[in-house]
């Protein structure tokens, strides 16, 4: 399992979330305190937004550890945005280790990055392909199971002329149910971990999510504050939030998204927290 962070708010630079804190995503990739394997070395990646330039993001990805990279050491603490996607991989299902496998993925304006499992991918990978459009199968390059689920995400998005932040929520848990559907008809049920982000740059939805009855899903955490309190330049903004994969601090205001559950956010609102399946039943209506 992978860890990632994500953040939405003013700007910052990026290393305010993968250098700074205490426990940051770069210490992550290699000390990870809520993993059994503390280690994510199998490449990592980092997406941000430049609003004032162009719509879509800007994308980092290399197949080095991120703790020893010195490129993105040197980014991080120069580069600032407003939306910031960052990833490091433990690599799953025997999926290779190459850059077109590392998150986070882009298609037009959006990001997306995942966090566990597509239970028995292998033998469902084909069936995750079909009945997508053309545009979503043609954005597929690498061979993971993230970046299919990714490819059912955009099929949903294209159904919309516009996607706001439920739409986009909307898309992430229509593709988790279709996933699964998929996993339970030909994957034999084996278990689905779906902790998967997407955003545009100005809303984001995050799910914590598995259909395991016996685990509970991998963490996630949301938080709404500033990350230091004895630096300014440091401090996040208001109406800033940060979803992450474990806490980047010790402060005691980080909390944890229930089980089983989408986080939405748009920027300078307060997140939102939906059950995941219910905009499924929503549409069904």
């Amino acid at each position: 399992m992978c860890r990632f962070t994500l953040y939405l708010g003013p700007p910052v630079r990026l290393s305010t979330l993968l250098l700074e804190p205490s426990h940051s995503l770069i210490r992550q990739s290699v000390n990870s305190h809520e993993r059994t394997e503390p280690l994510n070395g199998d490449g990592f990646g980092v997406g941000w937004y430049v609003p004032e330039f162009v719509q879509e993001p800007a994308v980092f990805r290399s197949i080095t550890p991120a703790w020893n990279n010195r490129n993105l050491h040197n980014l991080s603490r120069v580069v600032a945005s407003p939306c910031i996607l960052a990833h490091v991989r433990a690599a799953t299902q025997s999926s290779g280790v190459n850059e077109a496998n590392c998150h986070p993925f882009r298609f037009r304006k959006y990001l997306c990055m995942h966090n566990g499992d597509v239970g028995n991918f292998p033998v469902v990978r084909r069936r995750m392909l079909e009945g997508i459009c053309d545009e979503a199968f043609s954005n597929v390059y690498g061979s993971t199971d993230s970046e299919h689920f990714f490819a059912i995400i955009i099929d949903e998005l294209l159904k919309h002329k516009e996607a706001g932040a439920l739409e986009l929520a909307a898309a992430l848990d229509h593709a988790i149910h279709r996933v699964v559907s998929i996993v339970n008809a030909h994957g034999g049920g084996e278990p689905c971990y779906l902790n998967v982000a997407v955003s545009d740059g100005v809303n984001a939805v995050i799910s914590r999510y598995t259909n395991d009855a016996a685990h509970l899903p991998e963490t996630l955490y949301y938080f709404c504050d500033h990350l230091y309190e004895s630096c300014e330049k440091d401090r996040l903004g208001d109406a800033a939030v940060v979803v992450s994969s474990e806490r980047l601090t010790e402060s005691q205001t980080w909390q944890p998204v229930p089980p089983n559950n989408l986080i939405v956010l748009s920027r300078d609102k307060a997140p939102v927290l939906i059950p995941c399946g219910e905009l499924c039943q929503r549409r069904a209506a």
